[in-house]
């Protein structure tokens, strides 16, 4: 995967967090940390790293003059529409020997296992 994202000028931890964005909206940064499995110091350098290729921003959070939560950009979405599609040939290598309905069962397993039913992210 680190293969495929290199063209597009980022690393597999950025994508971590453009997908969490996609997913989850405009996110805090200590949320984004739990999500990815960062720590505050990784966190900030990647967001930090989005916000210097335009792919996301730091927004204030209404009610919060010190919070700020990370949204992507227009930019970061299309790079995360390209990386999707650079990822795909890397995906049929991967579930080629699997039979048929077997490459869903194993997308439903790790989204189950990624996002717990009744666990807030």
């Amino acid at each position: 995967m680190a293969e495929a994202l290199k063209p597009l000028g980022i690393e597999l931890r950025h994508f971590a967090v453009l997908i969490e964005l996609v997913n989850q909206g405009p996110t805090m940064q200590r949320d984004l940390a739990t999500a990815t499995g960062s720590d505050k110091a990784g966190i900030m350098r990647v967001v930090d790293d989005l916000e210097r290729k335009g792919l996301a921003a730091r927004k204030a959070v209404p009610g919060d003059r010190r919070a700020r939560a990370v949204e992507i950009t227009p930019e970061g979405l299309e790079l995360f529409d390209a990386a999707h599609v650079a990822a795909e040939p890397l995906t049929e290598r991967l579930v080629a020997e699997l039979k048929p309905g077997e490459p869903e069962q194993l997308a439903d397993l790790l989204t189950r296992f990624a996002h717990p039913a009744g666990v807030e992210a």
